[in-house]
């Protein structure tokens, strides 16, 4: 089962609908228990990084979703839902992300000329494998509704990246947690297949995985 956190900041239902079509079954909820017992969990989310914070902290949603990536659990940060695991946003200073990435998310410059918010489609380019890009071919097309974009502090952890005026780390992954700035729920056959790859993740595959690229003596 996977838990699509619920803390009224919108897709969530389209995320709903797409697990569904991959035969998952999705409960959309902001209870403790039922996050914490999920096999999975997903952020989703749409709308301004502070407003959700606040939703997160006095839902006590923070503290929930510290303990899930703790245990172990796959978890999966969608468009907003990617932004809020990180340190903070230039859209809201002084307000605290959730802090389990280090980085910073940070505004498209206006000197581009292009337009911002970015809407649309753009193309991938994988910098290191990726485990939810498993299948999907380099220049794949992905659907983006952002004004902000983040700037990861590890390059490591950058599974994917699009150009849009600037450099945008489009997609992460670091142990248990994963996260796209796109909407993959809204990108087509390419989108399922991402989802379908964080769904196919066991907590096993994980401390395996972690255990596989590990630093000798830092286990």
């Amino acid at each position: 089962m996977t838990a699509v956190i619920d803390y009224d900041a919108g897709n969530i239902k389209s995320v709903e609908k797409a697990l569904l079509k991959l035969g998952e079954q999705a409960v959309i909820t902001r209870d403790r228990e039922v996050i914490l017992n999920a096999d999975r969990v997903i952020l989703p989310g749409v709308g301004a990084f502070g407003a959700a914070m606040e939703k997160l902290r006095s839902y006590g949603l923070e503290e929930v979703i510290h303990k899930a990536v703790e245990k172990g659990t796959p978890f999966f940060g969608i468009c907003l839902g990617l932004q809020l695991l990180f340190e903070g946003s230039e859209e809201s200073e002084g307000v605290a992300g959730l802090g389990l990435l280090p980085g910073k998310i940070v505004r498209f410059s206006e000197d581009s000329g292009l337009k911002i918010p970015h809407i649309g489609w753009n193309s991938l380019k994988f910098p290191r494998p990726g485990r939810l890009f498993a299948g999907v071919p380099e220049e794949s097309y992905v659907y983006f509704v952002h004004s902000y974009y983040l700037k990861a502090e590890e390059e490591a952890i950058v599974t994917a990246t699009a150009e849009y005026g600037e450099l945008v780390h489009a997609s992460v992954e670091k142990d248990n947690i994963f996260a796209c700035q796109f909407h993959p729920e809204k990108s087509s056959e390419v989108g399922l297949t991402i989802l379908k790859n964080f769904i196919n993740i066991k907590r096993e595959e994980i401390h395996a995985y972690k255990k596989d690229n590990s630093m000798p003596g830092c286990e």
